[in-house]
């Protein structure tokens, strides 16, 4: 038993490696939905600036505020029962510059629609979220752009305006208030008052080797005064 404990012990430890969670990246504050949002399909592009704080930072997903057309639209056909349109893509993409510079990723991805309610203006207001294989990236300011966004039905979809901390633009008539996002992603963590960069070095393989040789030696020790 003794010895089975200490080879769990050298197995754990040889399995240290840097640690990353799943957590909230950046968020630009909570929805608006009652004061503007700005059209990303159509040929329009709208871009947001997102700060990441962690160095080898990958991004896997995001959520948006969108509005889109409510029910009350032409029906997709005679007999469905039509609750209002539905974002289904868009192209998403991660630049050093508005929309422009280097590109860290660009690829449609898919949406998943949710929470939707209606709003001042008639529209409906939705929570459309979406998972991806994202870039890894070190910490600054990077740019988040949306474009080529389509729906069920071929409407004009637009992003929630929130005024939030981020940095904004739209292609045709320059800066504007910042948009409803919040990015999703794994990104190291560091213990309280630690040397983030020290903490995350990984042992070189001499060093895994000599600790594997002294845990299991002791192991040896263990096992010999066992009988």
């Amino acid at each position: 038993m003794k010895v089975r404990i200490v080879l769990l012990a050298v197995s754990a430890a040889l399995a240290v490696v840097p640690a990353m969670a799943q957590s909230t990246i950046y968020s630009n504050g909570p929805t608006n939905g009652n004061t503007d949002a700005w059209t990303i399909n159509f040929g329009f592009v709208v871009s947001d600036t997102f700060n990441v704080t962690s160095y080898d930072t990958q991004i896997t997903g995001a959520s948006f505020a969108m509005w889109l057309e409510p029910a009350g639209s032409p029906a997709p056909c005679a007999h469905c029962t039509y609750g209002g349109d539905t974002l289904e893509s868009a192209e998403l993409s991660i630049t050093s510059g508005e929309n422009s510079g280097t590109t860290y990723f660009n690829s449609t991805v898919n949406f998943t629609q949710s929470g939707c309610v209606v709003n001042n203006y008639g529209y409906d207001l939705c929570q459309e979220s979406t998972s991806f294989n994202g870039p890894t990236l070190n910490d600054g300011t990077y740019w988040l752009n949306l474009q080529n966004a389509e729906t069920r039905e071929g409407n004009p979809v637009y992003w929630d305006e929130n005024s939030g901390p981020s940095h904004a633009s739209e292609n045709s008539v320059g800066t504007i208030p910042s948009e409803s996002f919040t990015l999703l992603g794994q990104a190291h963590t560091c213990g309280a008052g630690a040397d983030c960069e020290a903490s995350q070095t990984v042992p070189e393989p001499s060093s895994i080797i000599l600790l594997g040789s002294g845990m299991l030696g002791l192991a040896g020790v263990l096992r010999r005064m066992l009988f």
